[in-house]
């Protein structure tokens, strides 16, 4: 519901922002509710997990105007959220943006993008010249993950997706190979056709869990890593025992939730230094912060904007 409250007052160490953009993501939705790991949240709320906006009132070490990308609690600790026209944000939880940034890009980008990375990078450990594939292509994470494992120095990626349009997006952002997930694809079909489309593969990006991720393992060369950050296709995945073993295989999961704060803002500046630079982009819908309520749960990652 979208409702008239009043602007929220920063307390004791607290910053305002004036919001120019708050994505519709996810993590949003399953606060929510309810059903996320952080349990039932305390109502009535402001959701909004990241957003971008300005800062309303100058601060110690920046004067108001100053462009930021700023990541809150909501759903998950009481407390409001970014979607809003305005927010009171702790200090450090913002992160300055470069001259230039596209807000609305920014946000679309935001914590997804920032899971991408470290995925491929921290957890991932991706080498230069390596092959990665990516599960989910279609979602914000995919994408940026196709494109942000070129920028990492991989050698050859692969995008696996549901719908045609996604893997001719997939194709658009830099794919050199896509294969498509079918209804009624098993573990061992999808295992033989992302073989063919990507040979031995290094490393795989995983948002998805479920069939597609149990197909993916089957791929991976010797040494081979599987980096899990979501459950999109399902909450399980059958992981052979011979497999793991034969192939020294690692099946890591992640989370932004480990990161410090110093952690994502590094992360989120590299990704939006790539995004400025022309190599990193996603597909995203602008609405209006009136027509929340009936954007919700539209597919897509959506952006309010005032």
């Amino acid at each position: 519901m979208v409702a008239v409250r009043p602007d929220p007052e920063p307390g004791p160490g607290e910053v305002a922002v004036s919001v120019t953009a708050a994505p519709i993501t996810p993590l949003d939705l399953l606060c929510a509710s309810g059903t996320s790991y952080f349990g039932v949240p305390s109502t009535p709320y402001v959701p909004g997990v990241q957003g971008v906006g300005v800062l309303t009132r100058p601060t110690p070490t920046h004067p108001a105007g100053t462009p930021v990308w700023f990541a809150t609690t909501a759903g998950m600790r009481p407390g409001d959220g970014s979607m809003a026209e305005h927010a009171v944000v702790a200090p450090a939880d913002l992160v300055v943006l470069p001259p230039g940034a596209d807000h609305t890009l920014v946000a679309a980008l935001g914590l997804s993008a920032v899971a991408a990375w470290m995925c491929l990078t921290a957890t991932g450990r991706l080498a230069p010249g390596e092959t990665v594939l990516v599960l989910g292509a279609g979602g914000v994470v995919g994408q940026a993950a196709l494109q942000l494992a070129r920028v990492a120095g991989a050698g050859h990626v692969v995008a696996c997706a549901r719908s045609d349009a996604a893997l001719e997006r997939a194709v658009r952002l830099g794919a050199d190979r896509v294969v498509r997930l079918e209804e009624e694809d098993d573990a061992g079909s999808l295992a033989r056709r992302l073989g063919e489309a990507a040979g031995p593969v290094d490393l795989v990006v995983d948002p998805v869990c479920g069939i597609p991720a149990a197909a993916a393992l089957r791929t991976l060369r010797q040494g081979g890593r599987l980096v899990n950050l979501g459950s999109a296709a399902g909450e399980e995945f059958a992981v052979p025992s011979a497999v793991l073993r034969s192939r020294s295989l690692r099946v890591l999961g992640y989370t932004n939730n480990d990161l410090t704060a110093d952690q994502r803002g590094e992360a989120l500046l590299t990704v939006v230094a790539h995004a400025l630079a022309g190599e990193v982009t996603v597909g995203y819908e602008r609405v209006p912060l009136a027509d929340a309520a009936e954007a919700w749960t539209r597919p897509g990652r959506v952006v309010l904007v005032p």
